[in-house]
């Protein structure tokens, strides 16, 4: 017999197609879905509106296939990380955190990194592939799962999900792109576009393509005001610019009406890119797009050459953009005591870094 399909690699769209594939009915799709996702029952025997003989079907063709724990850690904020690993061998981390009006889920969408960013500790430890969609999307099934967030109204709920974990999203458009519509279905987990987040180095052609067939919130870590320091920290940047990345961001906005725009994420290095000139030059780069810049203490990881920027120095370079007519905010560093802080994911994988740069460049070429 073959594998057995795995019922969270499909979208609305797809398990429709798969069901009529199978000689079934296509409003199937929408009952496996609400059993999946809403009444979180993954016993297809418990499954009472199916008949008997698709509850049998189901059995011996599909599967919900659900990764091992092998690390749940609560930092002294509240903040919990969990690392997950997969039939593969490879693991991954997603990280909770909670605050007083929502509860963000943190999720990855590759094991490691191929983009080699030098203040990413992912991007250190190397890159060994694409997650499928069910890979991607079994993190936040698990996440509300281990909260228990259906049945207690506190903070502990997922109100929001963001694609800014390990990997780099957009390399992975094709698995990434029906997890998001699974994150945002009404008879999945029904998150509005508002809440869902994804997070990008600037993979232009992929930008591009993405305004086309969806309308999420997008966030760019720009990192850098100028190209001859972006190729240095963000080194995609050297394929493509900052004119193609800014121009990709204002279609994108522009396509989709989102008067709120982009955000964008800005790591403080010390001494790098943290000047009041470096301020200037950004101020001016995002002239004319709407959205927010997020300024992002840098969180240090074994091996890093960076330091984070002098406190002073970021409130310096918060006050300068607010006084040009941004929105700029600090980010509260959570979660570093158990590394759960942004750029210290690691997971557990083997290195494929070389031989897997050059299948994500293939990748990045075909969007």
């Amino acid at each position: 017999m073959a594998d057995k399909i795995n019922l969270f690699d499909l979208d609305r769209e797809a398990m429709t197609a798969w069901f009529i594939d199978n000689g079934e009915k296509p409003f199937r799709a929408k009952q496996l879905l609400k059993w999946i996702y809403h009444e979180r029952v993954t016993d297809f025997d418990a499954m009472t509106d199916l008949s008997k003989p698709l509850r049998e079907k189901l059995k011996n063709i599909a599967e919900l296939r659900f990764p091992t724990i092998i690390a749940d850690k609560t930092a002294s904020d509240g903040t919990r990380k969990w690392i997950f690993r997969y039939d593969c061998g490879n693991s991954i981390e997603a990280v909770f955190i909670p605050e007083d009006d929502r509860g963000t889920l943190c999720i990855s969408s590759q094991a490691g990194c191929a983009l080699a960013c030098p203040f990413c500790s992912t991007g250190h430890a190397g890159f060994n592939r694409n997650l499928t969609t069910g890979e991607i999307i079994v993190q936040v099934w698990l996440a509300k799962d281990i909260l228990n967030c259906d049945r207690h109204g506190n903070n502990r709920v997922v109100t929001n999900v963001v694609l800014m974990g390990m990997g780099e999203p957009l390399v992975n458009f094709n698995n990434v792109l029906p997890a998001t519509r699974l994150m945002m279905d009404d008879h999945a987990f029904g998150l509005s576009k508002r809440r869902v987040t994804l997070s990008t180095s600037g993979i232009v052609p992929a930008i591009h393509a993405l305004r086309e067939v969806t309308d999420l919130s997008l966030a760019v870590s720009l990192h850098a005001p100028n190209d001859e320091l972006r190729n240095q920290i963000v080194p995609v940047n050297a394929r493509y610019g900052l004119a193609a990345l800014l121009d990709a961001c204002h279609q994108y906005v522009r396509h989709n009406g989102q008067h709120g725009g982009v955000t964008w994420e800005y790591v403080m290095l010390r001494d790098v890119n943290d000047s009041l000139e470096h301020a200037r030059q950004l101020a001016e780069l995002l002239r004319g797009i709407p959205g927010k810049i997020n300024l992002i203490p840098f969180n240090a990881f074994p091996g890093s050459r960076y330091q984070c920027s002098r406190r002073s120095d970021i409130l310096a370079f918060q006050r300068y953009l607010t006084e040009n007519g941004y929105v700029a905010t600090i980010r509260k560093t959570r979660g570093e005591d158990i590394d759960a802080a942004c750029g210290q994911l690691v997971g557990q994988f083997k290195d494929r870094l070389i031989r897997e740069r050059k299948q994500t460049r293939k990748e990045v070429e075909t969007v």
